[in-house]
């Protein structure tokens, strides 16, 4: 039997999540599908944030201080742009503009982004299945006290300050899935949500309406990793945007934005006294650390992920293809684990 993974990724938080599960016992049964919301022409180039930080993630390529960009980088290219004059605001690395490069001629050919973004993938050495959620292009805008602006610019060139109003996935509305994510999701006996920011990574994902609707169809476990530790996110700026659309800045408030689509919210332990409130969303919580500091925690999260999915999953009997692997009496989460293994 195969037990196939699929995860909803977002950069930093969904790689780490992505490197921990590519190196535990699903190694062999994992896609990925990323946000694109992030992408944008920069310096006449189609950047893609996200797609790019999983990539280089996942083929060791990554700058790990700074949890984005390739390592051992140079910055000529940046320089002698300033030099000329140009707004060099956004970092780009020499080896870096490499990939923007390609990507940006691959599309002026009618290349699939798709295709585009599979290509790069295994030519940095990607052993596992990276997918778009869709081909069109789909944009997070934000509507802030300086007016409309695009996400890297509110989150690189302002650092993050504007107050927040409004914010829409621009061409989410007509974008079309890819066949590779519907037909991922369709065959997923697990589904993972990333500990990526549930408002402009998971969720321009979701704003996708066809993604949305495979997901909710789906028959197969669903979790979520929340990104927000005791009211603080680890990085990036999901605290601000869940203020800002008068959600609580919590484990509380991921849950609400996942209502209706999650069976499972993986907490931190330090967020304990919101279990309660989180099952009156119908929806399950399993308490464990989950702060990523290095390759073991990633690990170690990701297996814990899987052995309290397959066991829930067994107990109410969710699918069949996981109902198959339990036992008359409910393992426990190393028999759980070892079932994983087994399978796979």
């Amino acid at each position: 039997m195969s037990f196939s993974v699929v995860l909803l990724a977002g950069g930093v938080g969904g790689a780490k999540m992505a490197e921990g599960l590519l190196h535990s016992v699903c190694e062999q049964h994992l896609t990925i599908i990323g946000n694109i919301s992030d992408d944008q022409e920069i310096h006449g180039l189609w950047v893609s944030p996200d797609i790019d930080t999983l990539t280089y993630t996942l083929t060791d390529r990554i700058d790990t201080k700074k949890g984005w960009g390739l390592k051992d980088e140079s910055n000529r290219t940046l320089d002698a742009l300033q030099t000329l004059g140009a707004d060099t605001w956004m970092y780009l690395g020499d080896q870096d503009f490499a990939t923007h490069i390609y990507r940006t001629n691959l599309r002026k050919q009618g290349k699939r982004p798709t295709e585009i973004a599979a290509d790069i993938a295994k030519k940095f050495g990607l052993k596992v299945p990276l997918l778009l959620p869709t081909d069109d292009i789909v944009q997070t805008k934000l509507n802030t006290d300086l007016g409309w602006l695009d996400f890297q610019s509110y989150f690189v060139r302002h650092q993050c300050t504007p107050e927040i109003k409004e914010i829409v996935f621009a061409g989410a509305d007509s974008a079309k899935a890819t066949p590779e994510a519907l037909s991922a999701i369709a065959e997923a006996d697990l589904i993972v949500f990333a500990p990526s920011n549930p408002i402009v990574s998971i969720g321009a994902i979701l704003a996708i309406q066809e993604i949305r609707q495979a997901i909710v169809a789906s028959r197969a476990y669903k979790v979520a990793v929340s990104p927000i530790i005791a009211g603080k996110t680890v990085k990036g700026p999901a605290d601000k945007m869940l203020r800002a659309l008068d959600i609580s800045c919590d484990s509380l408030g991921v849950a609400q934005c996942y209502q209706g689509l999650i069976d499972l919210l993986i907490i931190d332990r330090q967020d304990a006294e919101l279990a309660h409130s989180i099952h009156a969303l119908a929806i399950d919580t399993y308490l464990t650390n989950t702060l990523m500091d290095n390759r073991a925690d990633k690990v170690r999260l990701a297996e814990e992920l899987i052995t309290v999915a397959l066991r829930n999953a067994m107990q109410k009997k969710l699918t069949e293809t996981l109902a198959e692997t339990t036992a008359a009496a409910v393992p426990s989460d190393q028999q759980s684990l070892d079932a994983v293994r087994a399978s796979i």
